[in-house]
């Protein structure tokens, strides 16, 4: 993973949400939830290798699964290995079971000068970011009800890990594009990594979702970024 990370973020946007296993007071395995209003996920799981297929995972999955209860989430997922039966029997014991077979894809910036009517959270004035977090939340909103990655947006922002991608269309918020960038967060040095990108639907979501990677690539070039990646835009169950 280099220099990347995905446990101190993940800590730091909800130290309720964090969970660690302990032996003997020393930390042998750790657990993250994450609240999007009526969807959940969570991840990493993490054990060490010389404790694996000794129940420490099922333990740590219990306070997830509390989690998702408290908040009232409608619908949980995770990314796990698509080949090992043993992750997938996990989750399984826990209602989980495979759906799509998604693919981490990158490549190297190069500005194509076609994005247009972008801005990024960071450059808008203080005062004017709360109607901007509620313009989010009204465009996943319309993806699948109750949807909201507010969460991301203000993790982003508050740790300086990026940030994020406003997509535009006379004044309408159109899209969103949840970035991490450099060491020490999701992305890692050097890379651009697109966490959560979504459009609203419409006859032209294709083009309109070109243009937000044009705009993710843009964000890229503009801090030296050398290879912009994603896992994959939201897809409702």
């Amino acid at each position: 993973m280099g220099d990347a990370s995905y446990v101190r973020t993940r800590w730091r946007a909800n130290p309720n949400a964090a969970f660690a296993a302990e032996i003997n007071n020393e930390v042998v395995g750790s657990n993250f939830a994450a609240n999007w209003g009526s969807v959940g996920f969570f991840g990493p799981l993490t054990i060490r290798p010389d404790l694996w297929d000794r129940g420490v995972g099922k333990r740590l999955m219990e306070p997830i699964m509390e989690c998702f209860y408290k908040w009232q989430t409608k619908h949980a997922g995770l990314f796990t290995f698509a080949q090992s039966q043993k992750h997938i029997g996990l989750y399984q014991k826990f209602g989980f079971y495979p759906r799509f077979l998604t693919a981490n894809m990158s490549k190297p910036v190069e500005p194509s000068g076609r994005a247009s009517e972008w801005s990024k959270l960071s450059d808008a004035p203080t005062s004017e970011r709360t109607a901007i977090l509620e313009a989010c939340r009204e465009l996943t909103d319309t993806i699948y009800e109750g949807l909201d990655v507010g969460y991301e947006i203000r993790a982003v922002a508050d740790q300086k890990l990026g940030d994020t991608v406003l997509l535009w269309n006379d004044s309408k918020l159109t899209g969103l594009a949840v970035c991490h960038s450099g060491a020490g967060t999701e992305a890692g040095s050097g890379v651009c990594y697109v966490k959560f990108g979504a459009t609203r639907p419409s006859a032209d979501a294709k083009q309109g979702f070109n243009r937000l990677l044009d705009a993710c690539e843009e964000l890229a070039s503009s801090q030296n970024l050398i290879a912009p990646r994603r896992r994959s835009q939201y897809s409702p169950p």
